[in-house]
């Protein structure tokens, strides 16, 4: 895994539109490998162009301090793809409207911008993060990040992207007791995929892995600190936990369900990986989402269909002992095609949860939001608390 030079967060405004010129022309010059690891023009006023999308999934949320809402996804193309992008949107009013587009990455040729990540560091600076690469998988990857420190208005002031590290990563970053922050990123276990010609095939088999990337300096640099290899790993979509007595747990996706491993030195080394003893999934690979809630309790958010096959049926739980046993089962919709949660917590204890239904036909980016009480009790007994609240909807091509 390549780590990067010390580089500065610069808060700077924007990306100039001449700068955006000069990287067009000189994209055209450049082979996919290299042009996928440099850094793309930020889109701030996509416009009307960008509404028509045929696929669109996989969601982020994060809550300013102020209550404003943010959600990012990616989607363009008729399935991921290289004509995938990235699309950030926002609501001011907890939810009840949302705004268009405020947002695109959407880079050149046959590099794709997907798997997107939001998230509120401790000095409460929004990050976005989003996965690039050439066409479906490279066998590389890149996580790029692009920082405000302005989240609580609609029309934010945006850093330049800056290169993080090689791989995927589409959950939000783990902040440990000692102030470290780790990174769940993945680099897949398959080889290229659909590269654009046989010289483009990157070998990955000394890098695949679940990885904890470190930052020990609030965000000013990054550095692989040690990976996981959970057998049956597919995609990883790994979130990692700080249990109470300071060993991490990590759990990733897998073709059986979830697998899990854990670290007792900060993630420089991990256990191997197995099966997870307490967390059940369905026996398809997909997301879940799994986060430490104010109380102290875990949330698990994850598919339970009766007949533990398909997506649909998701439900929350929450766990009092660290994940040993889960309690309560909150369904937050129960229709096939539901996936890929990701989620906040607000001080007032409000728990968001946004995620993607019918990515080709209905293309919906939805939100629901509860309580802890709801989860224990598997209803919404909340009077505040909602479901399928419609955060996007694709628009039809014309």
């Amino acid at each position: 895994m390549r780590s990067f030079p010390r580089y500065s967060c610069g808060f700077v405004c924007g990306l100039c539109i001449l700068a955006g010129v000069v990287l067009a022309e000189e994209s055209a010059k450049m082979d996919p490998q290299t042009l996928a690891l440099q850094p793309v023009s930020v889109n701030t006023q996509p416009g009307p162009a960008y509404r028509a999308r045929v696929f669109q999934g996989i969601p982020g949320i994060e809550r300013a301090d102020n209550g404003r809402l943010w959600t990012t996804w990616y989607g363009g193309g008729p399935d991921e793809g290289p004509e995938n992008f990235v699309m950030l949107a926002t609501s001011g009013d907890d939810g009840a409207t949302w705004s268009d587009l405020k947002l695109v990455i959407d880079p050149p040729g046959v590099i794709r911008a997907f798997d997107p990540c939001l998230w509120h560091d401790p000095q409460s600076r929004l990050w976005l993060f989003w996965a690039q690469g050439v066409t479906l998988w490279d066998g590389r990857g890149g996580v790029w990040a692009i920082v405000t420190e302005d989240s609580g208005v609609e029309t934010p002031t945006w850093s330049k992207p800056r290169p993080i590290c090689d791989g995927i990563m589409m959950n939000k970053p783990t902040v440990l007791r000692d102030g470290t922050w780790l990174l769940p990123a993945a680099i897949w276990t398959m080889p290229s995929v659909r590269p654009p010609g046989p010289e483009y095939v990157i070998d990955n088999a000394a890098t695949t892995g679940s990885w904890a990337v470190a930052s020990i300096d609030e965000g000013k640099t990054f550095a692989p600190r040690g990976r996981s290899d959970i057998k049956g790993r597919q995609c990883d979509e790994h979130m990692i936990v700080e249990r109470r007595d300071g060993t991490l747990w990590m759990l990733a996706r897998t073709n059986y369900g979830v697998g899990e491993s854990s670290s007792s030195d900060g993630g420089v080394t991990w256990s191997e990986g197995a099966p997870a003893k307490t967390v059940t999934h369905i026996d398809s690979a997909a997301r879940f989402f799994i986060r430490r809630l104010a109380s102290g309790n875990l949330l698990l958010v994850k598919h339970a269909p009766p007949s533990n096959h398909g997506r649909s049926h998701l439900t929350a739980y929450v766990s009092s002992n660290d994940g040993v046993t889960w309690q309560g089962g909150l369904l937050l919709d129960e229709r096939a095609g539901v996936s890929y949660p990701d989620g906040v917590q607000s001080p007032d204890g409000t728990i968001y949860i946004v995620y993607d239904y019918s990515r080709r036909d209905a293309r919906e980016i939805l939100m629901a939001t509860f309580t802890e009480e709801d989860v224990t009790a598997g209803k919404c007994v909340n009077p505040k608390a909602r479901l399928r609240v419609l955060v996007n909807k694709a628009a039809d091509a014309e």
